[in-house]
């Protein structure tokens, strides 16, 4: 009985076609490096975040400034006036805070500005790629530039200029 269901395993395993799967990577980095309009799209992101960068830096002094200010004089002040400066340095660090968190966090105004400029490039990277790897009946297609580690790569299986050239680019 043992032996007739090995017989059958053994069988059933040969009668199936063992297909070799095709591996590719790609290097996003250079892939989107040699796109103009991400480059262009990320020049203006960091002109961008550079504005909102100053001008959180100036808040942010002007807090230190106030303080410095309030140390100074907090000798001479009633104790109303003391707590009314206090209150207006809490203030202002809280604006610059708010304001911190409006331009840089997770949903703030460089992120949406992101999503705007440069997710639409990335998505289109993304398709082509998608088509390569259907075309050329990929089973996995990896990203060079992402976090993952990649010993040794072969450049004969860097697919990344055929999907520039697919996006257009040479």
């Amino acid at each position: 009985m043992k032996k007739s269901i090995v017989s059958l395993l053994l069988i059933g395993f040969f009668s199936f076609p063992i297909t070799a799967q095709k591996n590719a990577y790609v290097d996003t980095e250079y892939i989107l490096g040699k796109i103009p309009a991400y480059e262009n799209a990320q020049n203006k992101l960091d002109a961008q975040s550079e504005t909102w960068k100053k001008e959180i830096e100036a808040k942010y002094k002007n807090v230190e400034q106030k303080y410095k200010d309030y140390q100074t004089e907090s000798a001479l002040l009633s104790s109303e006036m003391k707590r009314q400066r206090e209150d207006e340095i809490i203030r202002l660090e809280n604006e610059a805070n708010e304001l911190k968190e409006k331009y840089f966090g997770n949903e703030g105004e460089l992120y949406k500005k992101r999503q705007e400029l440069i997710k639409p490039i990335q998505d289109e990277v993304y398709n082509a790629i998608k088509e390569i790897a259907t075309e050329g009946n990929y089973s996995f297609i990896f990203d060079k530039a992402a976090d993952m580690s990649l010993i040794y790569t072969d450049p004969k299986y860097d697919i990344s200029d055929d999907i520039l050239k697919k996006l257009g680019y040479n």
